[in-house]
């Protein structure tokens, strides 16, 4: 069985600040605030649109923190999904650079 790779990148339209291990993420267009943990915050750190999910999973979190990758990999495409309904991440299904999807 195959599955698709996504590739996810960081939007413009957000302000965010990391202080040690968490990031706090505000959406300037729906004003919507999300607090990440570590792990949100290795995700974020790495979604520069060009590196697949999956790799991220596997390198950003797998590698730190000790989880297993096929649930880390369930739970970070969960993270990312609800993270892009409100304009923080963009997903798509090639790799591409943040200015490209704006």
């Amino acid at each position: 069985m195959t599955t698709e790779e996504i590739y996810i990148a960081q939007s413009t339209d957000i302000a965010c600040s990391t202080l040690g291990d968490d990031t706090i993420i505000m959406s300037t267009l729906d004003s919507t605030v999300f607090m990440l943990n570590a792990v949100g915050t290795a995700i974020w750190k790495a979604a520069d649109g060009e590196i697949p999910l999956s790799r991220i999973v596997q390198e950003q979190v797998c590698s730190q923190f000790e989880v297993a990758e096929d649930l880390a990999l369930a739970d970070a495409k969960e993270f990312v999904g609800e993270l892009a309904q409100h304009g923080i991440l963009s997903i798509t299904s090639t790799p591409h650079s943040p200015s490209e999807v704006l």
